[in-house]
């Protein structure tokens, strides 16, 4: 198991060990906190707003009460977040817009219209799919597959690569005899 960095409470390895459930306790956490959220905001009808209010409520209750019956002053040093973080954190965020917005030009002004069409056409089924869900839903879509899917993979991967050969295989089959068949085509016409 992976140790956590020094620098940040929450490193890369801490992310990789919920996703892949080697932190079972953590991971756990994650699930049923998105799908508590999920349900008050989706199935009751909650504001945001609303349940954030509750959980700060509920965690400045829950550290008034600590410590006015445990008698101890809780320790906050972990929770500082260093100059250098936040630094690092603001440069990969302007990293992402500057790289998107290159993205952007490139597609809209190289005068490929292929690429063009396909990201137009790519956006526009986006649309159309997410016109279906709410935001609330995909994203909570996105947590559960994000959480199965990759400790499904690891647990099985032989069994994946094999099956990927076997259909690499049975596609090759298949384009040699569509091939096989359309230059019988084109000899015989």
């Amino acid at each position: 198991m992976s140790t956590p960095s020094k620098s940040s409470p929450v490193s890369f390895d801490t992310v990789r060990d919920v996703f892949l459930w080697r932190r079972k306790k953590l991971s756990l956490l994650v699930l049923l906190v998105s799908t508590a959220t999920w349900v008050l905001l989706d199935v009751y009808q909650f504001n945001l707003i609303t349940v954030a209010s509750w959980a700060a409520m509920f965690a400045v209750t829950s550290l008034f009460l600590y410590g006015n019956i445990a008698r101890v002053e809780p320790d906050l040093s972990g929770l500082e977040i260093s100059e250098e973080t936040a630094i690092e954190a603001a440069r990969s965020v302007r990293q992402s817009i500057e790289e998107g917005v290159r993205w952007m030009f490139h597609v809209s002004a190289e005068r490929e219209l292929f690429l063009f069409a396909r990201v137009v056409a790519a956006l526009l089924l986006l649309s159309y799919v997410g016109s279906f869900w709410d935001s609330l839903s995909l994203l909570y879509i996105d947590i559960v597959v994000g959480m199965t899917v990759p400790v499904i993979y690891v647990k099985n991967e032989d069994k994946i690569k094999r099956f990927e050969g076997w259909m690499r295989m049975q596609a090759r089959r298949l384009c040699g005899r569509y091939k096989g068949c359309q230059e019988n085509e084109e000899q015989s016409g």
